[in-house]
C-alpha cells in the first residue's frame, strides 16, 4: 500500500492534538502581568507537550521518508502511536491544572514513556515489511538515543512517584533536548541511497 495516506492521516492528527492543547489554555481574568503567574504550571505543560508533538511529527516525517510502502499491520501501529498521542492534552492538562502533583506528573510520564513505546513498535514493523537491509534498519540499528529515552522515563516516573515531579518534569524536558534536533540518520541514510543510484 501507498504511504501517502497514512501520511497526511498522521499530519492532520497531530495537528488536532496541538490545536486541542492550546484550546485548553484557559484566558485570565485581568489585564495586569500578574494574573498570568498562576498560570505557570500550565504554560510549562503546554510548552513541553507542544515540542514532545513537535518532535514526533518531525521525526514520523523522517522515518516515512525512508520507507516506500505500509501494511496492514503499520497502519494499526500507527494507530497505536497516535492514541497515546491524543492523549497529551489531557495529561497535560492534568499535570498543569495541579502544579505537577505527583499521580498527574506520573500519567504524564506513562503517557510519554507510551508514546515512546508505540514509536519502537511502529519502527519496528516498518523494519520487518521493508527487510533488515532496508534504509530504515541501517538509519537506527543500535537506537541508543531512543534506549537512554526510555531509562530517563522511568527516571523521571520513579521520581514523581518518590514525591519529586519536578525531578521527573526535569527528565522528561532532558528526553525533549536529545530529540529536539531532527533525526539526522534518516537524512544521512537518504543521501547514502541517492549518492549510490547516481553512481
Amino acid at each position: 500500500m501507498e504511504k501517502n495516506r497514512l501520511e497526511a492521516f498522521s499530519d492532520g492528527v497531530m495537528a488536532v492534538i496541538i490545536t486541542i492543547m492550546v484550546l485548553e489554555l484557559k484566558v485570565p481574568h485581568g489585564q495586569d502581568l500578574s494574573v498570568l503567574a498562576p498560570l505557570w504550571s500550565t504554560w510549562i505543560s503546554y510548552v513541553l507537550s507542544f515540542i514532545y508533538v513537535g518532535i514526533y511529527w518531525n521525526n514520523h516525517h523522517h522515518m516515512l521518508q525512508v520507507v516506500r510502502s505500509v501494511n496492514g499491520g503499520i497502519l494499526w501501529t500507527n494507530l497505536h502511536l497516535l492514541f497515546w498521542l491524543s492523549l497529551l492534552p489531557f495529561t497535560t492538562g492534568w499535570m498543569g491544572e495541579n502544579h505537577f502533583a505527583r499521580w498527574p506528573t506520573m500519567l504524564y510520564g506513562f503517557d510519554l514513556l507510551a508514546c515512546a513505546v508505540a514509536w519502537y513498535l511502529l519502527q519496528t514493523c516498518l523494519i520487518e515489511h521493508h527487510g533488515a537491509d532496508s534504509l530504515l534498519a541501517r538509519a537506527v540499528r543500535g537506537d541508543a538515543k531512543l534506549k537512554l529515552s526510555v531509562v530517563l522515563y522511568f527516571g523521571g516516573l520513579g521520581a514523581a512517584g518518590l514525591g519529586w515531579p519536578t525531578v521527573g518534569i526535569l527528565l522528561f524536558a532532558i528526553v525533549a533536548l536529545f530529540w529536539i534536533v531532527p533525526d539526522r540518520r534518516m537524512e544521512r541514510a537518504l543521501a547514502e541511497a541517492q549518492s549510490k543510484r547516481q553512481q
